[in-house]
């Protein structure tokens, strides 16, 4: 069977919530999601809005979806078949949120924000002005946030992934990828939402290309399984490769600082052609922060890829 769902939400991991459909082994779905902030930015929008933002709303999710037969032990194959964007999305930096967030901003490389950015987007690539470049990121959908519901009693908050899947941020979970989830309770209750256009590895700034969509998913009912996390399976995409990067190896003893230096690394080199924080939030959209070295120790090696392909034009590194 093929069904639609429109974007009926929750935005709490909770098992005591009532299916909006029950589906079958092998059943095709179409769920419209909503953008992570549930309608509070727009097209239109300012960042004045961001400031307004009402978080007890992020994370519209669409269902959940009760699978008929699921029971504890089981998994469930999403095998992710289409996605169709709204053609807009949004990216923003919220003070207090983001990978930077607890930093003392004393250097000139400033990223404390309240930002935003509005992308429009076609069916190939998303479009905005960074400072002097005008950025064109190709396409890669996915959901920010897939998970079926908890063994606990209780509402449980979206932010962090957990062992059902949850806001893990992947952006391989795209077309093409089966994603396997452990079922916890009977049905097992699957949600979708926090759609993203596209995204870095890392998703810096605590945003992507946040953007409305549809999703088709097909559902397959694995009995016995005994999965306790998410796994998934994924081909390689040819097109989320770039033809040419410029990498900042972030060296430190410690894996986080490490992160950070690359981070603040690519956010100098962009910021002589835009403001810091149009850097960090584009970094947020493009850049793959990659574990380069764990073995020599004391110090950790993680490279932040910025694709060069995408800014418009050659920028000189130094």
């Amino acid at each position: 069977m093929q069904y639609t769902i429109h974007a009926i939400t929750h935005n709490k991991w909770d098992n005591s919530l009532q299916p909006v459909l029950k589906v079958s082994d092998g059943d095709v779905i179409t769920l419209e999601t909503k953008e992570a902030s549930d309608g509070q930015v727009t097209p239109s929008s300012s960042v004045q809005d961001l400031l307004k933002l009402d978080f007890s709303r992020i994370h519209p999710l669409t269902g959940p979806i009760e699978v008929i037969g699921a029971e504890p032990g089981d998994a469930l194959e999403v095998e992710f078949l289409d996605f169709r964007n709204k053609g807009w999305g949004w990216t923003g930096v919220l003070p207090g949120f983001g990978f930077l967030a607890d930093e003392q901003y004393t250097s000139p490389i400033d990223v404390l924000g309240p930002a935003l950015k509005i992308w429009k987007a076609d069916d190939k690539y998303a479009y905005a002005k960074f400072g002097d470049l005008e950025v064109s990121v190709p396409l890669h959908p996915f959901p920010g946030v897939i998970g079926v519901a908890l063994p606990q009693r209780g509402r449980f908050s979206t932010i962090p992934p957990r062992e059902n899947g949850g806001n893990m941020d992947i952006k391989h979970l795209t077309i093409g990828t089966k994603l396997y989830l452990p079922v916890f309770v009977n049905g097992a209750l699957l949600s979708v939402g926090d759609t993203h256009l596209a995204q870095g590895d890392g998703e810096v700034c605590g945003t992507a290309i946040e953007g409305p969509m549809e999703v088709t998913i097909k559902i397959r009912l694995l009995k016995n399984v005994g999965l306790s996390q998410p796994v998934f399976i994924t081909k390689r995409v040819k097109e989320m490769e770039f033809n040419e990067y410029i990498a900042f190896p972030g060296i430190d003893r410690d894996l986080w600082i490490a992160s950070k230096k690359a981070v603040r690394g690519i956010i100098s080199i962009l910021s002589k052609y835009m403001t810091p924080v149009e850097a960090y939030m584009l970094a947020s959209t493009v850049v793959n922060l990659r574990v380069s070295e764990v073995v020599d120790v004391p110090n950790w090696i993680v490279t932040a890829y910025l694709p060069k392909d995408v800014l418009g034009r050659d920028i000189q590194l130094v």
